[in-house]
């Protein structure tokens, strides 16, 4: 704790995840470790495919290799921390080090809304609309829902933690989570946190709930089109086409939702699959469910 104007102010914080569980901090830190490596790799070979091989240079590819490197980002923001905390058994963060791990994870987790919704539109387009496509989804517009994609998520996340960057922080300084999330650190706030509650929620509608809505949309298109197609075989096509990003999208916005809806008891193990098991199942799913990355996989290895 630091002072200034005789008030109490909050230098670091601890975080209290996973601390009653003083005897399997070994095997904690072990697991997270084998979790956090595979996910990097993973990430890094979809990656790799997507430049390398000429089959993937095509708009959904091109989307799955920017989901990657933001999924390598992603968990990059917090197993890092949770691992040294582990390891150490010092489990605190810094005041800037907290607001930085915020700011990303937010940011973060903004863009992989819009890169969902951009590549649900891409599904869309390829199944719904397979003249135009081409037309469309050409490299440029490709470019500009990318970085459209990046740029709407950092700015969203800016404007709220240069917010909260001025709230109040006087004690007690525990975080009842195993990073710093949102909730759980406005929780700790001396501040009147109203108007910081009701500047995430309007950002949280303006930058999150159209992606969202885009995506279901999308599919709910999608879904219309592949129910009309009068061969059992043109269904099955259809839908392998999107069946790796609908798993993904669902596991996403689902965990997401149970974390942020249910009661904070109930959403440890929640926070822990969208933050840390997530990014990397999403290689996993894609690469076992996708003929294109499996046949580049297979060249790899077979020269």
């Amino acid at each position: 704790y630091g002072k200034t104007r005789n008030q109490t102010v909050v230098t670091e914080f601890i975080f209290l995840g996973f601390g009653d569980l003083p005897d399997l901090q070994i095997l904690l830190f072990l697991m997270f470790l084998m979790i956090y490596i595979a996910t990097v790799s993973g990430n890094i070979i979809i990656i790799a495919l997507v430049v390398a091989d000429q089959h993937l240079h095509t708009p959904m590819y091109f989307f799955l290799g920017n989901l990657s490197c933001l999924e390598t980002c992603y968990t990059s923001t917090i197993l890092p921390q949770m691992l040294a905390n582990l390891l150490i058994g010092e489990k605190t963060i810094s005041f800037s080090g907290c607001f930085t791990q915020l700011y990303f994870f937010c940011a973060l987790a903004a863009t992989e809304c819009y890169l969902l919704a951009a590549m649900s539109y891409d599904r869309y387009l390829a199944i719904c609309k397979p003249l135009h496509y081409s037309a469309i989804m050409n490299s440029r517009f490709c470019l500009q829902l990318a970085a459209g994609s990046w740029l709407n998520g950092c700015l969203a996340t800016v404007i709220f933690v240069l917010f909260m960057s001025h709230l109040i922080f006087c004690g007690p300084n525990e975080i009842d989570h195993f990073f710093c999330d949102l909730i759980p650190l406005i929780k700790l706030s001396c501040s009147d946190t109203y108007l910081i509650v009701l500047l995430d929620f309007v950002l949280a509608y303006v930058f999150t709930l159209p992606p969202f809505l885009l995506t279901l949309t999308s599919y709910m298109c999608i879904l219309t089109t592949i129910l009309r197609i009068p061969s059992t075989t043109g269904r099955q096509k259809a839908f392998s086409t999107c069946s790796s990003h609908l798993i993904v999208v669902t596991i996403y916005y689902g965990t997401l939702m149970v974390v942020y809806m249910l009661p904070k008891r109930d959403t440890l193990m929640f926070s822990v699959f969208y933050t840390v098991l997530t990014p990397m199942l999403n290689p996993l799913i894609y690469s076992l469910r996708n003929k294109e990355v499996k046949e580049a996989l297979r060249k790899v290895f077979t020269g």
